[in-house]
């Protein structure tokens, strides 16, 4: 007879194979995209863009095939033409393919794309098994957070257990590389969880009595653990967050003084947490469920009014970003929400999947989309800053040396921001090849200029993040910082190189100055070298800003052991000032002989 843990691993093992059969294109996906992801993981240098992409146009056709399995079986004559829906979403994850092949990184662009179309395939796939009234949605919805919080759950559990057997075998029998433990949560959270997750989701939309039989009601009921959860933790915390909201509005038509951009992202929050909540609670029928469910869309119209007041006030200021534009859009959705389900019954609560995606696709639809709009605000108000300075003359740059400080720091700003989103390449009075840390000084007629430069012996430097580091010929590479030597405390980490065993010191000298020393396990220093030296030349020779990683590399060697300092960030505090500072981030490499 078999034992019950026998019986419920080979009933797991059978959802999953049920899944593979079920969602074929979508376990594909996410297969190859853990294959791919354990090979990142293993690869030494910078990883292939090519593999990056595959990745990322991977993890959204999974979700483009959960959406094409659930259409076939919420519309019977589809279902008959089911391996000609995989094919076109075999043929949109290709397309997909074509529209990120020409990006030169995986930059932000790029994975809010993906991020937004995942977005709208899940709200898809959520609301279809509803369509037309074939299925209450709110019971699709419990049905999907059950499944997750399930699956999350098992995949904690496997993700704790296998890390642990891993270090025993590490500790007890023998040296295992540490990229096993990247292997294993690739394989736990790319592949098994959501692949479980899909396992657990029935067929909502077939009558068969073999459905009805493995589906039982027991599947869209809601557990009294989430009842409780719901009726009694998270509606309170929500009307307690509303109250606290509320008093904050008081306060600001009293003392007529608007927030300074933290008020939008809190509303976002506050409307994304209240609307999920409000479809769970649209399953159970206790008296603070249901009070919750006449109020709560009537008290979000009022807060997201403040909210898009507030995001207006800061785009009249700073124009459009793409953050702001995803503020102002889920505005919007909340504030049509609130009005729709003001006065419609809880059974159209599938208007808010429905709603949500349209909203997330129209924010990736040129000429409308966040990067389109972005892009032309903030190259409108780069123009309007150096046309205002004379800098800019019909479309033709006229270096300009004396401008204003907050021109210079505005258009530092700005022309960061633009060159960080790879815009810079479209504004057709920059050079091609345009830089901000490099090229501004030359362009414009002045350097990078940063808020903290407002004193003159004030100097800060970072790494441009977009340009490689090179690590060749180091055995150990750490990051770091000055930040913990407060109270003239050093900071000691311990490193491993051929198993033997060293240490990386971070010794305070002086208020500005640090000595790194790399070390053998009996103290003997064997190579070392202070950072301030280093930073008060860069200050006096280079302009403050982004740099090269050549600019901000420190190489110093001593009988064939070699550091080197490859600073992340650089801050020279005022020398005036009766306390100097300074404040270092950085990546230490160690090579031994």
């Amino acid at each position: 007879m078999r034992s019950r843990w026998s019986v419920v691993f080979l009933n797991m093992i059978d959802k999953l194979l049920a899944a593979v059969l079920r969602f074929p294109w979508t376990v594909f996906c996410l297969f190859v995209s853990t294959g791919l992801a354990c090979y990142l993981i293993s690869y030494r240098g910078a990883p292939p863009l090519t593999v990056q992409k595959l990745v990322y146009v991977l993890l959204l056709g999974a979700f483009i095939g959960v959406a094409a399995q659930f259409a076939t079986e919420r519309f019977p004559g589809l279902g008959r033409w089911r391996w000609a829906m995989y094919a076109l979403a075999v043929c949109l994850s290709g397309a997909y393919y074509l529209v990120i092949a020409p990006a030169p990184t995986i930059d932000y662009a790029v994975t809010a794309r993906t991020a937004v179309a995942a977005f709208s395939m899940f709200c898809a796939f959520l609301w279809l098994p509803s369509a037309a009234g074939e299925f209450d949605f709110n019971q699709v919805a419990l049905v999907h957070f059950k499944s997750a919080f399930t699956a999350i759950l098992y995949a904690q559990v496997l993700t704790l257990g296998l890390m642990s057997i891993i270090a025993t075998v590490d500790i007890l029998l023998v040296k295992v590389n540490g990229d096993y433990y990247g292997y294993m949560l690739a394989l736990v959270w790319i592949f098994f969880a959501p692949t479980y997750y899909l396992s657990l989701l029935p067929r909502f939309n077939y009558p068969a009595a073999a459905d009805r039989v493995a589906a039982p009601e027991a599947v869209y009921a809601v557990p009294r653990f989430l009842d409780v959860l719901i009726s009694y933790i998270a509606i309170p915390l929500v009307i307690a967050y509303t109250v606290v909201l509320l008093a904050y509005f008081a306060k600001i038509g009293l003392t007529r003084s608007w927030p300074s951009g933290q008020l939008g992202p809190m509303i976002l929050a506050y409307s994304g947490a209240g609307l999920v909540i409000y479809v769970l609670a649209s399953s159970a029928y206790n008296r603070v469920a249901v009070f919750y469910q006449r109020a709560f869309p009537k008290v979000l119209i009022p807060v997201v009014i403040m909210q898009l007041v507030s995001v207006y006030i800061r785009l009249q200021a700073y124009g459009i970003t793409e953050s702001r534009y995803y503020l102002v859009l889920f505005g919007l959705f909340s504030f049509v929400i609130g009005l729709v389900l003001s006065v419609k019954p809880v059974d159209h609560n599938g208007l808010i999947a429905l709603l949500a995606a349209g909203f997330a696709v129209i924010s990736v639809l040129p000429p409308v989309d966040a990067f389109t709009l972005a892009r032309n605000s903030q190259t409108a108000r780069l123009e309007g800053y150096l046309q205002e300075a004379g800098i800019l003359v019909d479309e033709v740059l006229v270096p300009g040396a004396d401008a204003d400080w907050d021109v210079r720091v505005e258009a530092t700003n700005i022309l960061t921001y633009l060159y960080r989103r790879g815009y810079t390449k479209q504004i057709a009075w920059l050079p091609a090849d345009f830089k901000p840390s490099a090229d501004m000084e030359q362009v414009l007629g002045f350097g990078p200029t940063y808020p903290s430069s407002v004193e003159k012996e004030r100097f800060f430097a970072q790494l441009d993040l977009d340009q490689p580091l090179d690590v060749a010929g180091y055995q150990v590479l750490l990051r770091t910082d000055t930040y913990h030597l407060a109270g003239g405390k050093s900071v000691i980490h311990d490193v491993m190189v051929a198993e033997v065993p060293y240490t990386v010191v971070l010794e305070p000298v002086s208020a500005v100055d640090v000595r790194v020393s790399l070390q053998d396990a009996d103290g003997n220093k064997l190579v070392a070298t202070n950072l301030y030296q280093f930073a008060a030349d860069l200050a006096e020779q280079t302009p403050a800003g982004e740099l090269d990683p050549r600019e901000l590399t420190l190489d110093v060697e001593r009988d064939g052991y070699k550091l080197r300092i490859i600073f992340e960030s650089i801050y020279l505090g005022s020398l005036s000032q009766p306390e100097p500072k300074a404040d270092y981030h950085l990546y230490v490499l160690a090579a031994v002989p």
